[in-house]
């Protein structure tokens, strides 16, 4: 049961993974629409606010997926110099200790993004986009790094 799982939520993170690439994709486009815009002398109102946000969420969206293929800071250093022994258990509070974390963020931006949706806050930007909707895909992107990190954690239990 739990290879099956294992199995999509990998899936998952790559698929995630490939929504961050979309992003930046889209981050590069808008940026040369916008230099292509002065060249030419015309305006298009909120590509710089829509950049930033197709950066955010191509930020959290890549979190679980670069997690998984190892790109994240990791403290691989440190642990090479332990025991056995003791390496499993602090990889285990590590991981603990960052799904706490990982937790905790996703937690807040959920709440962050219910309460911008309930209020129907606008952005400060020229075009007054609602701002609930770039920040779902932060949300979801922190969402799926807890269950990301909570996953390693139960796989490093399970598998030692």
């Amino acid at each position: 049961m739990f290879k099956i799982l294992d199995k999509s939520l990998n899936k998952v993170y790559k698929l995630s993974g490939y929504i961050a690439a979309f992003f930046l994709i889209l981050v590069a486009i808008f940026i040369l629409i916008g230099i292509s815009s002065r060249i030419f002398n015309f305006y298009i109102r909120g590509l710089s606010e829509y950049s930033g946000y197709c950066m955010a969420a191509s930020s959290f969206f890549a979190l679980s997926y670069t997690f998984i293929e190892g790109g994240h800071i990791r403290i691989t250093l440190f642990l090479e110099k332990v025991a056995t022994t003791k390496k499993y258990i602090l990889e285990i509070w590590c991981l603990f200790i960052t799904s706490l974390f990982s937790l905790f963020l996703a937690f807040y931006f959920l709440k962050m993004l219910f309460i911008s949706y309930g209020f129907q806050e606008r952005s400060e930007g020229a075009d007054e986009l609602l701002i609930w909707i770039p920040q779902t895909s932060v949300a979801l992107g922190s969402t799926l790094f807890f269950i990301c990190i909570l996953h390693q954690l139960i796989k490093k239990i399970i598998y030692k």
